[in-house]
């Protein structure tokens, strides 16, 4: 039984998302901690912070460790985060190189670091997947664009209008939403104990421009307390969800009125047999609205003390991953939805 209805055993059917639920993996977030490890190694050796046979070590070990799970999450719930327990078990696992081990890193470098190497893949899964959207929307104005739909303001009719301007409000900010996501630009988080890189000295700017081109991130002034580049992807997100919604909305209320919409593959009711309910329409609201109740606590979450919050931070665990399998699934949805629209708008034009 899962906790939220995203892994849920059968509500996941409605609104989870593989594709993007795999990146939240603990198998995903640990081999991206890995990797960070191995491509710090990698780039301290260059800059001669750690000998290279060292590195050697530490990068063979990375590729064929083995996490002891649940001493991971026992340490976890003592340390408030993973990342020292981890440490200390590969250590263990190297031997003689484990003082070469995670030199002049912290916990959040790890693990900011492991969120930014699995939300780029996101990024470009939800890109891919408007740009399906948006050809299936351009393939029903082609089909049904110049006939004629009542146009309705306030939920009442107003005048007259056709197909093609309802499928534009559809449309229109979808290629905005892809555009940004492929130009979106994914931060390294390194900085330390304290943001300052202290324990690199004189060799931390160019130590931190290796590891970030090691593990294809940009390299920017450490954001440990600088939440930005969380929030916006997250209202990037909840802006994603929202138009699908509206997309939703008016499926539905499309369905409700009968006549200006044909719709196969609705879900069937266990009281009435001949009703074909709108259910891919229904969940794209129910995921809108879930997504814009969520961004208020990543906002929340910008609030860190100081150099650091454990509080801000934990929340930004609870809620992203969420709203990021919500967007995936929604849409996965509207292509569906949307490959169902059989007509749109009178029979005849």
């Amino acid at each position: 039984m899962g906790a939220t209805a995203f892994d849920h055993p059968f509500l996941s059917g409605l609104v989870g998302d593989e594709e993007t639920s795999a990146w939240f993996t603990a198998e995903a977030d640990i081999r991206a901690m890995l990797h960070f490890e191995a491509a710090l190694a990698r780039a301290e050796a260059i800059h001669g912070v750690i000998p290279e046979p060292a590195a050697q070590t530490i990068c063979a070990a990375c590729a064929a460790f083995s996490t002891d799970l649940p001493a991971l999450r026992a340490a976890t719930a003592r340390d408030g985060v993973a990342v020292p327990e981890l440490v200390r078990q590969l250590r263990a696992a190297i031997g003689d190189a484990s003082p070469h081990v995670h030199v002049g890193a912290t916990s959040q470098d790890v693990i900011d670091s492991s969120l930014m190497l699995r939300l780029k893949p996101i990024a470009f899964v939800l890109a891919a997947r408007l740009a399906a959207l948006e050809l299936r929307f351009a393939e029903l104005h082609q089909a049904f664009g110049d006939r004629p739909l009542m146009g309705r303001t306030r939920m009442q009719a107003a005048i007259p209008i056709t197909v093609a301007d309802r499928l534009r409000a559809w449309h229109a900010p979808l290629r905005g939403y892809r555009e940004t996501l492929t130009a979106l630009r994914f931060p390294l988080q390194f900085g330390g104990a304290a943001g300052t890189l202290d324990k690199l000295g004189e060799k931390a700017a160019t130590v931190r421009s290796s590891l970030a081109q090691e593990l294809g991130l940009v390299d920017i002034q450490q954001w440990q307390s600088q939440r930005a580049v969380i929030a916006e992807f997250a209202g990037l997100l909840t802006l994603i969800s929202g138009s699908l919604g509206k997309f939703g909305q008016d499926v539905a209320l499309m369905a409700q009125a009968g006549d200006e919409i044909g719709l196969t593959g609705g879900g069937a009711s266990s009281a009435m047999a001949h009703k074909l309910n709108p259910v891919a329409a229904e969940t794209l609201v129910a995921l809108a609205r879930f997504n814009a109740t969520q961004i208020s606590a990543i906002h929340h979450s910008m609030v860190h003390e100081q150099e650091r919050s454990g509080a801000a931070w934990t929340l930004e665990w609870l809620v992203l991953p969420q709203m990021a399998i919500s967007t995936g699934a929604a849409l996965r949805l509207a292509h569906e939805l949307a490959g169902n629209l059989s007509r749109l708008g009178s029979a005849d034009p």
